[in-house]
């Protein structure tokens, strides 16, 4: 009998997961493990960019976790450099290009993991893709922008997009001593945040000296004789610029996975089952920001692309191709950021999620501090809670504030994820100390008017 051979198209977080997991189940001489990555870098941080860009993080191999070497030696056969090209569904085999050589070949598998991960969303329009206007989706990206604010000819940065990485760029791009202005088309930061929290980010961008222009639609980049960007322009004025951030977002990278008829969802991400096996194959699987997962609390479909899912995606799938099983239930979108010292973090639906999934909802908004207003160090944080008109099920949280504030989001994830009501969550039994929270923790204190104004609605 002949040893199995598992395919894995991609080299980053679920691809390099998936393949170490299995390799863990599985020696060398079970099972034959062949990964290809078109980058240069394998099982990185994407998350870190804007902090090495920044310069908190001094060192861009400190992003690496296991460099290719470290998964070559594990009996891992990691192919840098070289892009798939073509799923062959019906052969069982994946054609790939080695991109300094050219050199082109087709390779058979017996299992199959598609790991290709998002791409930034670049904007149709003049410019998009002159010199200086970059994406920062890979730690190529992370070289390439550095390298070009070295070649800056001035200190004028422009932002386009206010969510996760044009906030944090925006920062990273402070502190590299830019001036810095984010242009978005949304009525504030953080669209991840209703607009009533996405205010309070907007505040605390302009106090770290970055310009904010809000509902405002990029038109295109123009450019200087030598094609190197000049200015951003919107339908209502132009911005000078010397160096372009895209932070827009991204898109699932399924432009393969499409070509070979493999089922997307409404987002453009594949589509798996809990096992994490792409539905209708039984021999594929696919992780990471290529995918959509179920979303706990509305029951949809979404496309959530981090890092913790990604790495999740690939233990499942490493050890249900290793001869083990593994399921990956969903998520209930919980992510955290910062602007300075402001912590942003939310978890479940915002107002328009909930009304989107058809839900009738309660919300509340409530103003607390971090620790007991008495101990030093004490800060403000605004937590703002949904919850399900008729049953109380909670169904989000939202928190900004200072020291503290981010991670509390987790006792709300958990809430979600065990379906509990703003009722119920006044009963947890959270830490309690002086240096670490009033007596009523501020989520607690928005369960308790959460669960007040459930009561009223009847």
């Amino acid at each position: 009998m002949s040893m199995e051979r598992l395919v894995v198209i991609g080299g980053d977080a679920a691809g390099m997961s998936a393949a170490s997991q299995a390799r863990r189940l599985k020696g060398p001489g079970e099972l034959e493990i062949v990964a290809f990555e078109r980058g240069g870098f394998t099982s990185y941080s994407a998350c870190g960019i804007p902090y090495w860009v920044g310069g908190a993080v001094p060192d861009r191999d400190a992003l690496i976790a296991r460099t290719p070497e470290e998964h070559r030696a594990r009996g891992i056969g990691l192919r840098l450099r070289t892009e798939v090209t073509r799923i062959d569904v019906a052969g069982r085999r994946v054609h790939a290009r080695d991109l300094d050589s050219g050199a082109e070949s087709w390779t058979s598998y017996d299992k199959l993991v598609i790991a290709t991960g998002a791409r930034p969303i670049r904007p149709e329009m003049p410019g998009a893709d002159a010199a200086g206007v970059h994406g920062v989706q890979t730690l190529g990206d992370g070289q390439e922008l550095i390298d070009s604010l070295a070649r800056a000819r001035g200190r004028r940065a422009v932002v386009v997009g206010a969510g996760y990485i044009g906030v944090e760029m925006a920062e990273a791009l402070i502190d590299r001593g830019f001036e810095v202005t984010v242009v978005n088309r949304g009525s504030e930061p953080m669209a991840t945040l209703d607009p009533d929290m996405g205010r309070l980010v907007h505040r605390a961008m302009e106090g770290l000296g970055i310009t904010m222009v809000n509902d405002a639609e990029v038109t295109g980049v123009r450019t200087g004789d030598d094609g190197r960007v000049r200015a951003v322009v919107t339908d209502a004025a132009e911005y000078p610029a010397d160096v372009v951030v895209l932070g827009i977002g991204v898109r699932p990278e399924t432009s393969l996975a499409e070509a070979a008829g493999l089922p997307l969802g409404a987002h453009g991400g594949l589509l798996t089952d809990l096992a994490m096996r792409v539905r209708g194959h039984t021999d594929i699987w696919a992780g990471g920001d290529c995918v959509e997962v179920l979303d706990l609390v509305s029951g949809q479909e979404r496309h959530v692309p981090l890092g913790t899912h990604a790495n999740k995606h690939g233990q499942v799938i490493g050890t249900n191709t290793g001869g083990g099983y593994a399921t990956f239930p969903g998520v209930v979108g919980t992510a955290v950021s910062k602007v300075c010292d402001l912590e942003i973090a939310r978890t479940g639906l915002r107002e328009k999620d909930a009304h989107r999934a058809g839900l009738q909802y309660e919300t509340v908004t409530i103003e607390s501090t971090s620790r007991a207003g008495y101990y030093p160090g004490s800060s403000p944080m605004t937590v703002k809670m949904l919850a399900e008109r008729r049953t109380g099920r909670l169904l989000g949280v939202q928190i900004v504030g200072r020291e503290g504030a981010a991670k509390r989001v987790d006792i709300a994830a958990v809430a979600l994820t065990a379906g509990m009501t703003v009722e119920q969550m006044t009963a947890l039994d959270l830490g309690y100390a002086p240096p670490f929270s009033p007596v009523w923790d501020p989520v607690l204190v928005a369960a308790r008017k959460a669960a007040a104004k459930v009561r009223e609605a009847g």
